[in-house]
């Protein structure tokens, strides 16, 4: 797995480790092509699952090496490696923000183009090789121990110290989904990877998503309801961003029989051990 220490990865590495899986986890000095070729003969996988990414909202001129390194050539070498060494299966990573406005592609930002750019390049392995590659896509995610700097930890912090907050007029569509609900889908897609001998699947992206969409402000309604703390927020005050999202993507297939089994108020409780 790459970017097993990750939010997500950590948790999808547990819930592994439990269900009982050997994971390896692939480590940031292990990215060359050399490495990864090697790593894929030794370890012999059943499968990989990518994770690593560099995600920037708003990148600049100095960053785009990073991300071109982190979300193109590493998945190219890491799927190189793995079609060389027939590792059956492989599970990408990537965005709703590739789907600006509902669009079959159009990118929110330069980090959602190398998510599909990496996706295009991976359609010769596709084609090219026995591999049985699939992309998962997600949008905003939450859960405890998360440290990113991310809306409910930055809601959290406003709480308790009181300070006012200035954001947008908070008319955007939000999809948030609980950790669990995400671990699940990405299970639920290696039970399904295991069993495609016929490779139904392959070439496929699948939506990851809450089912339960609301406002930005209505969103900020419900954290306050279920953690009982006023959130002192200036409605408004900050413009909308470039090519902001309003509407996340709505025609993404989601994963054959994986439905979301902890609403976003009962993520909000158990994150925050309410």
């Amino acid at each position: 797995m790459s970017g097993s220490a990750g939010f997500v990865g950590k948790h999808l590495t547990k819930q592994l480790l439990e269900d009982g899986h050997a994971v390896i986890s692939l480590s940031r000095e292990e990215n060359s092509i050399e490495d990864l070729m090697s790593l894929c003969q030794k370890e012999k996988f059943d499968g990989i699952i990518h994770l690593a990414s560099l995600f920037l909202a708003q990148h600049k001129s100095e960053d785009i090496k990073g991300m071109i390194d982190s979300n193109i050539l590493l998945g190219t070498n890491l799927l190189e490696a793995a079609t060389k060494n027939n590792v059956p299966w492989f599970i990408n990573t990537g965005t709703f923000w590739q789907h600006y406005e509902d669009k079959e592609y159009s990118p929110v930002n330069l980090y959602s183009a190398t998510k599909q750019a990496f996706e295009d390049i991976a359609r010769y392995y596709i084609e090219t090789s026995e591999i049985n590659f699939v992309t998962v896509k997600l949008i905003d995610t939450f859960g405890p121990n998360d440290t990113r700097p991310k809306l409910f930890n930055l809601w959290t912090k406003i709480s308790r110290s009181g300070e006012a907050l200035d954001m947008s007029a908070g008319e955007q569509i939000i999809d948030i989904s609980f950790i669990d609900n995400v671990v699940d889908g990405y299970v639920r897609m290696i039970e399904l990877l295991s069993k495609d001998v016929d490779k139904k699947l392959n070439g496929k992206s699948f939506a990851v998503t809450s089912g339960e969409r609301m406002s930005l402000r209505e969103l900020a309604a419900l954290f306050e309801k279920t953690t009982g703390k006023k959130l002192n927020i200036n409605w408004g005050k900050r413009p909308y961003r470039p090519r902001e999202v309003m509407m996340p993507w709505q025609t993404g297939e989601t994963i054959p029989r994986s439905t979301p089994k902890t609403s976003i108020e009962e993520g909000i409780r158990k994150t925050f051990n309410i």
